[in-house]
């Protein structure tokens, strides 16, 4: 990316989505101050991220993963990441450093993924990297996937991590089928298929399981 202005690299052109407004306010205060980059947008919502990345073409989208009402960051990160044309990339900026949220994310098509807690010196480097298309991990985040690269965690399915989440409420089949709008039988069905993954063959254990692996957001 060059300017064509002096020839010198042109500025990283960022959307920052948060729906929390006064945390949307620092973080662009914060980031006007950042050498090499330029905050074209903001977004309060999933929905609103994707409709001003259509609009606007930023290089990197900054994503929080907790948006309110309308889709979450995931869903946001894989529908921006997926679409046709020239996708940015995204580099995820949350709180949440929990193994299911950091899956998620990363399975999405996240770029990379920081914790708010980081110094802002840090957050400028991994927005500039994100923009190169290099991963960037908070050292937390990073400790915890290399521990799940050391021991893997039993994949689950979407659907499964729903009813699992659902199961964790005390909820029985009945009310997780109406929770998700699905069969009854078809609820079983997962949670056979969640047993055989966890080894276990309650759902008490499979929730004891989830929580001990982290599989639960």
């Amino acid at each position: 990316m060059t300017d064509p202005a002096d020839g010198g690299p042109a500025p990283v052109r960022i959307l920052v989505c948060d729906d929390h407004v006064v945390v949307r306010a620092g973080l662009l205060a914060l980031l006007d101050s950042a050498p090499g980059i330029e905050v074209v947008g903001e977004a309060g919502t999933g929905e609103e991220a994707l409709a001003l990345t259509a609009r606007l073409a930023p290089d990197v989208v900054l994503m929080d993963l907790q948006l309110g009402a309308g889709i979450d960051g995931v869903e946001t990160t894989r529908r921006l990441t997926t679409g046709t044309g020239g996708a940015p990339h995204v580099l995820v900026l949350t709180t949440y450093d929990t193994d299911a949220d950091i899956t998620r994310a990363i399975e999405a098509g996240a770029t990379g993924y920081l914790l708010k807690a980081e110094r802002p010196e840090e957050l400028f480097a991994a927005i500039h990297a994100a923009a190169r298309g290099r991963t960037t991990l908070s050292g937390p985040v990073a400790g915890r996937v290399m521990a799940g690269l050391r021991s893997p965690r039993p994949s689950l399915t979407d659907r499964e991590r729903d009813i699992l989440a659902q199961l964790a409420t005390g909820l029985g089949n009945r009310e997780i089928a109406r929770a998700l709008f699905i069969s009854e039988a078809t609820v079983k069905t997962h949670l056979r298929r969640i047993y055989d993954k966890l080894g276990v063959d309650t759902r008490t254990g499979a929730v004891a399981v989830a929580k001990e692996q982290r599989l639960l957001p």
